[in-house]
């Protein structure tokens, strides 16, 4: 009854407009209503007239109302930036923040990707995201707009690198093999006892001296039953370079 009396009282809500809204669900009740609850809510917008109520919703809907937009432009927006195409990821950007999407969502995605694909190429960029998404959060998207473009533009045009997110994951798949989640620590790495931090420190002094006189520790801490494995790959996709990503 409630939502009939707001219908009623705006003027923009007439039977033209509720066909209109009935023929954008397509028989899905569910949809109309979500629409008309929209619509309502633009209504009490300053100077909002039916033509500008149509756009909005329509804008607004193209997006959200299979729910794959929200993921597949959110997907295009990273690809294109692991890509090194600022014009694409400006316009992801830019149809995003047309369509309503709330800003910090894509803040997050954008804090993810600094560590994912642009890593330890240029690692100060995910204190740069998290400053963005900060500044989002306490000033809002409308003056915090120009933040977030820039730094989608500067993540374009850095260098990256996956190496440290393909070694955690070389690493996550090690500690599922068979009885290597819980094999024995090596003695010299382990702290807990006075005497032993002692020891520790003595053979890291060693370790310190030898490299300095240029000479390769044996001093390994991996356990025993791992003792050869690497996880840390000699460079980005180990001796092979990702065509979809700039190097710089």
């Amino acid at each position: 009854m409630e939502s009939q009396t707001h219908v009623k009282s705006s003027p923009l809500l007439d039977d033209e407009f509720l066909q209109y809204i009935a023929g954008f669900a397509d028989g899905d009740s569910r949809i109309a209503l979500n629409v008309l609850e929209i619509a309502t809510d633009l209504c009490t917008r300053p100077g909002m007239t039916k033509e500008n109520l149509k756009q909005s919703l329509t804008k607004r809907l193209l997006y959200d109302r299979s729910g794959d937009q929200h993921y597949d432009t959110i997907s295009a927006l990273h690809k294109s930036i692991r890509g090194s195409d600022p014009d694409a990821a400006l316009y992801y950007l830019a149809r995003m923040l047309q369509s309503g999407e709330n800003p910090l969502f894509i803040a997050r995605r954008l804090i993810v990707a600094t560590s994912e694909d642009i890593g330890l190429a240029n690692d100060v960029l995910q204190t740069y995201a998290t400053s963005v998404y900060l500044m989002i959060e306490k000033l809002g998207i409308k003056d915090a707009q120009s933040a977030l473009a820039q730094l989608v533009i500067t993540m374009c045009l850095s260098k990256k690198s996956t190496r440290s997110y393909r070694g955690l994951n070389n690493a996550l798949a090690a500690v599922k093999e068979p009885g290597m989640a819980d094999v024995p620590v090596p003695f010299h790495a382990l702290d807990r006892r006075p005497e032993l931090l002692k020891e520790a420190a003595r053979l890291m002094s060693t370790h310190s001296k030898q490299t300095q006189e240029g000479h390769e520790s044996t001093q390994r801490f991996l356990p025993r039953a791992l003792e050869g494995r690497k996880f840390l790959e000699d460079s980005d996709f180990l001796f092979k370079r990702d065509p979809d990503l700039s190097y710089g």
